[in-house]
């Protein structure tokens, strides 16, 4: 409350008030003061000089009066002023050469004004004179009244009197104006100060709310009870509060909706403002970029958005207020980026910043990439065994071929080419049917030892002919009982062991190795060649459709059977991974699970 700046300027406001009142009312009281003392000596020095004259006119005998001169011609003490008696001639009949109010020479000037203004004039009105002598200060009122004596003649009555402001009284009630009005403002300051500060503490309570409304706490409520305009702006601001509780409570509401949708969406979400600071990110910017490698760890845009080229994307779009798209490849990510200018609310053509829209199509151009490759390849399958049956058809045909034998040789090598189209034909089948998973077989318990002698049994011979090493481990003795189907498991290794006969030289080893893991419970089986292995760089495609590590060779094979493999082994719920060293061979791993009950089917 002290420091209330109400409560000063009001205090203030009244001590000048009442200080302007005291000089205005200094000034009047003076001024008029003055003015009257001033009067009151005029008026009263005519009506003695027109008392004493009817006195003389009415008894002229008086005028040689030894009493009457010397009471009011020599003796001014009486009567206050000088009087002085001229004959018609302007001579000093009767009078006194010295008074105690007036000095001789004023006495002289004011006699002399009369012999020369009053007597024997034309107007009989005009009998007196107020004459200043000397300074503004020394004033003389001059008063010619006429008398009759008893001889008959003409004389003049002369009054002369000093006539004084009395400045002392006047000063005495200044002094008690004063005094009043220093009593009357300490007076009045305790009832201000009251009046004031019951105004106030309502108003410094309607503050402290707004205050914390300002901070965002709208539990707060001003007293609406108080009567007046107090109570009115206590009703206004408790309004105003709700409306802005509600209001910033939809804005939540509808800002927590809007960021739910940001964050759910698969496209990162930036937006900066005119200074290129960003002001929201949403949570798929965390981890959009992480295939790109950082360039700078101390920039903050940088980490954010590890591309240079698109922050001066940013800078021209909020310069130029334009669209901006753009498209960023390297070696494993591809991102669409576009960037849309934000304008202001009150000036439509004024850009205050961009939002940008990053999305991660990595796994579009690889599709893509793998659709171009799928055509490619699938064309160049098919076409390889139909120009081979073109070539062969049309000498038949055109009877070019005469000798039995050689068409003996040209039918076989037609129907060969005709099962390896449709072998390729019933692959891609397949692997479409697994893929779009419509190709449905059941999986169950059964005897994996059972079925790797029996491969072991098939195969040793196709492996004898091919001049390689073939032989069948189990590392940790008999395997449990697995889950899955077995004619698939089969599947997979025939793909395998073809796969690895295809591509190891004659001399070389192909091995089945098993090994139960009772950590994970399960069985993990691995076919392993020493062959000429996979390039580090071709690893990563291997089960890819119609890929071939090794084209340049001439193997032959559709490319489908890695990728049929791998397809199988995930319908069934299990992983195969590869291992390689290039000219050394290669090893394929896939897991079977192991069943609760130890028994099979077959």
């Amino acid at each position: 409350m002290r420091h209330s700046i109400l409560m000063r300027r009001t205090i203030l406001l009244v001590l000048c008030t009442l200080l302007l009142s005291t000089l205005f009312t200094t000034f009047a009281f003076t001024l008029a003061g003055k003015t009257t003392t001033l009067n009151l000596q005029t008026n009263e020095s005519f009506s003695q000089i027109d008392s004493f004259a009817n006195y003389l006119n009415t008894n002229p005998s008086l005028i040689n009066d030894p009493n009457t001169v010397s009471t009011f011609f020599t003796n001014d003490l009486f009567t206050g002023r000088s009087f002085f008696l001229l004959d018609s001639d302007g001579n000093l009949a009767v009078g006194s050469a010295t008074t105690s109010e007036s000095s001789t020479e004023n006495i002289d000037l004011a006699l002399n004004y009369a012999r020369e203004n009053f007597l024997g004039r034309a107007d009989p009105s005009n009998s007196y004179a107020l004459l200043e002598i000397g300074d503004l200060l020394d004033r003389v009122l001059v008063i010619e009244r006429t008398i009759i004596g008893e001889d008959g003649n003409a004389y003049y009555l002369i009054s002369v009197s000093s006539v004084t402001e009395s400045n002392q009284i006047v000063s005495e009630y200044v002094n008690i104006l004063l005094l009043s009005t220093i009593c009357a403002a300490l007076t009045m300051l305790i009832p201000v100060y009251l009046v004031v500060r019951r105004i106030i503490n309502p108003i410094s309570k309607v503050n402290s709310i707004a205050m914390a409304y300002g901070k965002g706490d709208f539990s707060v409520r001003a007293d609406e009870t108080k009567k007046g305009e107090v109570g009115e702006i206590a009703t206004s601001v408790n309004f105003l509060a709700d409306q802005l509780s509600k209001s910033i409570s939809d804005l939540t509401l509808e800002r927590n909706r809007l960021q739910d949708v940001f964050d759910v969406i698969s496209e990162g979400i930036v937006v900066i403002n005119e200074n290129m600071s960003p002001i929201f990110v949403n949570k798929t910017m965390s981890t959009l970029f992480s295939k790109v490698a950082k360039k700078n760890l101390f920039t903050e845009k940088l980490q954010l958005v590890p591309f240079d080229d698109v922050w001066q994307d940013f800078e021209q779009c909020i310069s130029t207020a334009t669209k901006m798209e753009r498209t960023l490849e390297g070696p494993n990510y591809a991102y669409q980026i576009t960037l849309i200018p934000k304008f202001s609310v009150e000036k439509e053509n004024v850009c205050v910043g961009a939002t940008g829209f990053f999305r991660d199509i990595s796994e579009e151009q690889k599709l893509e990439r793998t659709r171009k490759d799928y055509v490619a390849n699938i064309s160049h399958e098919l076409r390889t065994p139909l120009q081979t049956l073109r070539g062969l058809i049309e000498p038949l045909a055109d009877g070019m071929v005469k000798n039995e034998e050689d068409k003996m040789r040209y039918y076989s090598i037609i129907l060969h080419e005709t099962m390896r189209l449709s072998r390729l034909i019933d692959d891609m089948l397949e692997l479409s049917k697994l893929q779009s998973r419509t190709l449905a077989f059941k999986t169950f318990p059964f005897d994996l030892n059972s079925l790797l002698t029996e491969i072991e049994a098939k195969y040793m011979s196709v492996m004898k002919n091919s001049e390689l090493n073939f032989k069948v481990q189990f590392n940790t003795g008999k395997l449990p009982t697995v889950m899955g189907n077995p004619d698939r498991v089969e599947q997979v290794l025939v793909i395998l062991m073809d796969n690895a006969r295809k591509y190891t030289q004659a001399g070389g080893s192909i091995t089945i190795s098993s090994e139960y893991n009772e950590a994970v419970e399960k069985v993990f089986v691995s076919v392993i060649d020493t062959g000429q292995g996979i390039h580090e760089y071709d690893i990563n495609h291997i089960f890819d459709r119609f890929f071939k590590a090794d084209r340049a060779r001439g193997k032959k094979g559709t490319g489908l059977g890695l990728a049929i493999a791998k397809e199988l082994l995930t319908y069934m719920g299990e992983d195969i991974t590869v291992e390689s060293v290039y000219g050394e061979g290669t090893t394929f791993t896939f897991t079977l699970k192991k069943v609760a009950a130890n028994t099979a089917w077959f």
